[in-house]
């Protein structure tokens, strides 16, 4: 398995965005990002998806630096007050947001067009101060989509600004908002999992670059490549990028609905070459699969950096490691294991790695 770090849910001109397509490809070659899935709202802007040449990297062994640009939607009913409801597509190759109404009707839309589709921002709470309303999910009644957003970058800055005064301060100091998913929406993901239903799990940053005007203060919130640095999503394929779009726009679409992937909070230290798998009788298998029970299992994780490592069963907490770079546990109960891992950074304990789970049967 190959694994490459994916930027997701951002938005362009074409939507509430500031940038172009070719801003936000610059910007995730300078972060070291090897594909980014654009989104912007109840629009799929046609002809602008595949690989961008920006420049030379030193630390790339390509001659030029390359990032492969993706294209969705964040598919929402426009009429609905307050917007809620919020779905990210992806792979539909058709746009969808006729469909928006009815998010069940979506979601099977997305189904129909062999496409993926994952609740956006499923807790966004109100931020008065900026008069941003509530824009959470609200029908979970829904079934057979492919997963939640568990980290939003732009939502967790709503649940830290009371005031305008904080707005303010994480303008100019962003690096201090990012700590954790939101605590109800990992709870709503443990429960869905509880339920026996495969939800993967990713991270999306959300970004707008959006221009903030305070009196004499003009800045851009969250720069797009401050969003690239942050939260991502980490995705094993089965071979490295071959530079063919189609080819690995496939390879990376079916590793996502898989599962095979964790998202990765990348700004105080690189996740990358985190991986966690299980070890049973017969085979190896790594987030994402399930494997048999019979025997036991003996689940494995490897950090790129010591950390605190929580492993987490059907939403518990089974065990926890301390400062450690790789942890190794035997199970024999069927269940639902993922892992955590923690890391303190600006002085707040913060979260760094959530992976997706392994499903012992």
């Amino acid at each position: 398995m190959h694994e490459i770090v994916v930027n997701l849910h951002m938005h362009t001109r074409y939507s509430d965005g500031t940038g172009t397509h070719k801003d936000i490809a610059e910007a995730a070659i300078r972060s070291g990002l090897d594909a980014v899935i654009v989104t912007d709202h109840n629009v799929l802007v046609q002809g602008v998806e595949g690989y961008y040449r920006v420049g030379r990297n030193p630390n790339s062994p390509l001659r030029l630096s390359r990032v492969l640009v993706l294209v969705g939607q964040e598919v929402h009913d426009q009429d609905r007050d307050p917007q809620k409801n919020h779905l990210l597509v992806f792979n539909a190759n058709r746009d969808l947001s006729h469909l928006a109404d009815d998010p069940q009707a979506l979601i099977n839309g997305v189904n129909d067009a062999g496409g993926l589709s994952f609740i956006a921002h499923p807790k966004d709470p109100e931020a008065p101060a900026f008069k941003e309303t509530d824009i959470s999910w609200e029908s979970w009644e829904v079934r057979n989509y492919t997963g939640i957003e568990l980290w939003n970058g732009l939502s967790e800055l709503k649940t830290v600004v009371p005031t305008k005064l904080h707005g303010a301060f994480y303008a100019f100091f962003p690096q201090f908002i990012g700590r954790q998913p939101i605590p109800e929406v990992l709870q709503r993901w443990d429960e869905l999992l509880e339920e026996g239903r495969r939800v993967v799990a990713i991270g999306g940053s959300d970004a707008h670059a959006l221009k903030m005007h305070m009196g004499p203060i003009h800045r851009t919130i969250f720069p797009y490549d401050f969003h690239f640095r942050t939260v991502n999503t980490h995705i094993f394929i089965p071979e490295p990028l071959t530079g063919d779009v189609p080819t690995d726009k496939k390879m990376i679409y079916e590793a996502l609905g898989a599962g095979r992937c964790f998202v990765g909070y990348d700004l105080p230290a690189s996740t990358r070459g985190f991986v966690f798998k299980a070890r049973g009788l017969e085979r190896s298998v790594i987030m994402g699969d399930e494997i048999p029970s019979k025997g036991g299992v003996t689940l494995q994780a490897h950090l790129p950096r010591p950390a605190e490592i929580r492993l987490i069963k059907d939403g518990k907490i089974l065990n926890i490691w301390k400062n450690s770079y790789a942890c190794a546990y035997s199970v024999t109960e069927p269940g639902v294991y993922r892992v955590e891992a923690w890391k303190n950074y600006l002085g707040l304990k913060r979260g760094w790695i959530f992976s997706n789970p392994v499903y012992v049967r």
